[in-house]
């Protein structure tokens, strides 16, 4: 299985940030085919209360690579990828890898 990781940055206005994740964003990545699972992770204050590392992370999984490719080279995944500077504006990084 692959699981293609995007790992976001704190955002400028996190409350903005939220509602357009789950009203919209979130809304684009349930269109794309082949993606297996879906999960996101908003992350807590480090153990010393300093702010994390990063602000959140979503997770898809897919089949294989060529599901991954196929599902990101559609019209959706492509739409999806598109809506990334939108909402995030503290930035973010893409990551693949084999997952297990």
């Amino acid at each position: 299985m692959i699981k293609l990781t995007v790992l976001y940055n704190h955002p400028e206005d996190p409350a903005a940030f939220e509602s357009y994740y789950a009203a919209t964003h979130m809304s684009l990545v349930s269109t794309i085919n082949g993606v297996l699972k879906a999960e996101v992770t908003k992350f807590l204050p480090e153990a010393d209360g300093s702010k994390p590392a990063y602000y959140r992370m979503a997770e898809l999984y897919f089949e294989s690579p060529e599901a991954l490719q196929q599902s990101m080279d559609s019209p959706e995944g492509q739409a999806t990828a598109a809506d990334l500077p939108n909402f995030a504006t503290g930035g973010f990084k893409i990551l693949a890898g084999m997952a297990g």
